[in-house]
């Protein structure tokens, strides 16, 4: 699988990550198996949170023998100094590791997450003092919201940005403006919901439980979606959780081309009949 530049870091990812949501709820055994899978086929971008259920649990056995050729990335949504403190000494020992490439305030939803991280005895005092011990090597956030990844990314100068850069928000207006202000920061863009279709209507009963949000999940609008968010200037995705989908992305980025000029406006058009899960 081809691999990018991640920002200033000296790393390269694989186009596609794994989620560690992936396994969560799985038997080791099979958990295993699919991380196993992933790594002979080029992955080698990891991203874990302890919100997914047990899936640091049963993520850390799966990678220990791979690990060294691994980028694992990790969150928290503590924004505390303590509270982060403690989060990342609890996911360094389900994941069975010393270290993490990458540590991540998860999640960001508002500026003012954003100065509760950054004050006193905030997140960020956890985060640099981790970064000192080799507790984690770089620094970089994940956010739903465009105020507050602005904000974050003029506080401080994060490694890396996951932000849903999805054709039907961008389409939207949600998603450039974060992507041009990471690359002019020189932090890695990593994307977040390449398959998202909107969200799911109230009391609908569905087969993917490891989304919150309605997928595109058929092959050809698959195909489409992820290959315009590779198309910008973002070094991988994290498809949604769901094993199928996963490997589904898999065979998309082991194969992927830009889009066409024609695919682009295809997906204008297809993008304004949808109501987007971030709206601007």
């Amino acid at each position: 699988m081809q691999k990018r530049p991640l920002g200033k870091t000296g790393e390269k990812l694989s186009l596609v990550g794994m989620g560690g949501i992936v396994v969560a709820g799985m038997s080791q055994e099979e958990a295993n198996r699919i991380v196993s899978d992933a790594v002979d086929r080029g992955v080698n971008y990891f991203d874990v949170s302890p919100t997914y259920g047990n899936a640091e649990e049963r993520l850390g056995p799966a990678l220990e023998k791979h690990r060294a050729r691994v980028f694992l990335a990790c969150k928290t949504t503590e924004r505390t100094k303590e509270g982060s403190a403690r989060e990342l000494e609890t996911s360094l020992g389900h994941l069975r590791t010393d270290h993490v490439d990458l540590y991540q305030l998860h999640g960001l939803s508002s500026t003012e997450e954003v100065e509760k991280a950054f004050g006193p005895e905030g997140a960020m005092e956890t985060f640099q003092a981790a970064r000192q011990a080799g507790k984690v090597r770089f620094l970089g956030f994940s956010a739903h919201s465009v105020e507050a990844a602005q904000e974050a990314l003029k506080r401080f100068a994060f490694d890396t940005v996951l932000f849903p850069f999805n054709f039907v928000c961008w389409h939207h207006g949600f998603g450039p403006q974060t992507l041009d202000t990471a690359r002019q920061r020189g932090a890695g863009r990593l994307a977040l919901k390449a398959l998202a279709r909107t969200a799911w209507p109230e009391d609908t009963k569905h087969k993917w439980s490891k989304c919150w949000y309605e997928p595109f999940d058929q092959w050809a609008e698959v195909e489409l979606a992820l290959r315009f968010t590779l198309s910008q200037d973002v070094t991988a995705a994290l498809p949604p959780g769901e094993p199928e989908l996963f490997r589904m992305a898999l065979s998309v980025a082991e194969k992927f081309y830009p889009l066409s000029r024609e695919e682009q406006g295809q997906l204008r058009e297809t993008a304004k009949a949808i109501k987007p899960i971030f709206p601007q």
